[in-house]
């Protein structure tokens, strides 16, 4: 709320311009928060948004659409519509299947993006943005990316042709400012290239021109069951336990930038979670699971065998079945009913859901994500609200702008945001701290629970308790001795940090 204040009283202070600009911050503190799904072409991000919407509706096949950013959020009546780069509007019919056509039939360069009102439970706490990816088909497709998540880099005012002078219209460089989204889901498959650091850094703007962090970005190996787990050092020939540890290198490589990685399948979970299987696919894999052992090892070798050969279970049949689950699927499903022959299609659904990974990829986006939205919000409009004073071209206004927020800045009731932006330096490099004391930051930064918060996970209270008091006093000291001005910043902000966690604890 005291970011919203601000805008309100900042609005008769500024442009009209800029006042309109700020009027957008107040529309978008009022909304759900907005989550970019990133990464790169084929990495499977449209399957992964079918999969936490719970709904099949994102094209996923290469086409015209897939070339387009697509907006998904809440609506009381399910609806697409075509925004084009003029403003204009049209409504676009879904497809038989109940998707999004993956052909439009008009010139998609004059279309800015895809607006999906979808009367859906998940989207009314979350806003989600299907990206055609940066490094992805043609360079139409990364601009209107990046000029949709604000990641275009800005014009300089002189630049800009001159508008109307008391014009209300945003200009496209505060546009840009305040259309960002507020946090990131990057997909990554299992060849992490060396520039996927620079791909992350190109969505900054998905996080209203603040680099995306532990705060508000999180990383999902997906298609974890394409990975060879006797490529990965003490798997021990398991699928899911090579996955898990790709990932936890992976998080390595891509840290501070991203507060964690998580495997996950997202064809799996895109079939058990949009009712994409059914009871029919249930049925063919109880045949399957009646097979002769060897016959069907054979016949998992590859997708050409298991649909060429010839048994009892259709080949279409087969080829279903691969669509929706491929062959580690079908082999997980083929398992579980061989434990528990008198099984029902509706729990094998469920154990399919559980084995790919969806469930921890949505509590992780619960404790990155949604239990501090407020405050990435908030600290997401402060970026835009800067971001438009300083488009303006105006020393004086900018000025204001900047005092206003100092002064929030200062208020207790400000200090999670300066607890977001403290991370933000020194994920981003931006403070120099020595190694021990960054991951501390990032550490107190970046979970919402408690026992997270401090290192200690599962510890009693009054431990919990007194670590707390005593990382407040150890942060304070360090202020006050020793600390450069700029980590001495960032040092009141970790102490009073600690110091709010004991009062939390103690009451």
């Amino acid at each position: 709320m005291s970011v919203a204040n601000l805008c309100h009283r900042l609005q008769p202070q500024v442009s009209a311009r800029t006042a309109a600009g700020f009027a957008e911050v107040l529309r978008r503190l009022g909304g759900p928060l907005q989550v970019a799904v990133a990464g790169r072409i084929k990495s499977g991000k449209s399957t992964l948004v079918n999969a936490l919407i719970g709904r099949r509706v994102a094209p996923t096949d290469v086409g015209e659409c897939t070339r387009l950013v697509t907006r998904f959020q809440y609506g009381t009546v399910d609806r697409v519509e075509i925004v084009f780069t003029d403003g204009r509007k049209q409504v676009l019919p879904f497809s038989a299947d109940g998707m999004i056509p993956a052909e439009l039939g008009i010139d998609i360069d004059k279309v800015s993006h895809i607006e999906a009102y979808l009367t859906n439970a998940v989207l009314q706490g979350m806003t989600v943005i299907d990206t055609p990816g940066l490094g992805s088909l043609d360079a139409a497709s990364v601009s209107r990316t990046e000029e949709l998540l604000g990641a275009a880099k800005h014009r300089k005012p002189e630049d800009s042709e001159e508008d109307e002078e008391g014009s209300d219209e945003l200009d496209d460089t505060s546009r840009s400012a305040v259309a960002g989204a507020e946090a990131v889901l990057y997909v990554v498959t299992q060849g992490v290239r060396a520039d996927d650091q620079q791909a992350l850094a190109a969505f900054t703007a998905a996080t209203a021109s603040r680099e995306a962090g532990p705060v508000n970005a999180i990383a999902v190996l997906n298609k974890a069951d394409t990975i060879a787990p006797e490529s990965v050092e003490g798997s021990g020939g398991d699928v899911w336990k090579a996955a898990t540890l790709l990932s936890e290198k992976q998080a390595a490589t891509l840290k501070p930038r991203v507060a964690d990685v998580l495997p996950v399948i997202g064809l799996i979970a895109e079939s058990a979670e949009s009712g994409g299987f059914t009871s029919p696919d249930a049925e063919a894999l109880r045949q399957l699971a009646e097979m002769d052992d060897d016959i069907l090892e054979t016949m998992l070798i590859s997708a050409d065998i298991f649909t060429s050969w010839e048994c009892d279970v259709a080949a279409g049949t087969r080829l279903r079945l691969l669509e929706k689950l491929d062959l580690f699927g079908v082999r997980y499903a083929v398992e579980a009913i061989r434990k528990e022959p008198e099984i029902t299609a509706g729990s094998l659904r469920r154990k399919l859901l559980d084995a790919s990974g969806l469930e921890a990829v949505r509590q992780r986006l619960s404790i990155v994500f949604a239990a501090r939205a407020d405050g990435i919000k908030a600290a997401a409009a402060l970026a835009s609200v800067t971001a438009l004073a300083h488009a303006s071209g105006d020393p004086a206004e900018r000025q204001r702008v900047h005092d206003a927020i100092e002064v929030l800045l200062a208020k207790p009731e400000a200090h999670q945001l300066r607890l977001l932006e403290a991370l933000t330096l020194v994920a981003s490099g931006a403070v120099d701290m020595p190694e021990d004391l960054s991951e501390e930051v990032l550490r107190v930064g970046s979970n919402a629970d408690i026992g997270a918060q401090l290192g200690k996970p599962g510890a009693p209270r009054a431990e919990l308790a007194a670590h707390a008091l005593e990382r407040a006093g150890w942060w304070r000291s360090f202020a006050s001795f020793g600390a450069t001005p700029a980590q001495s910043r960032v040092a009141h902000v970790v102490h009073r940090a600690y110091f709010l966690i004991w009062q939390q604890i103690r009451d």
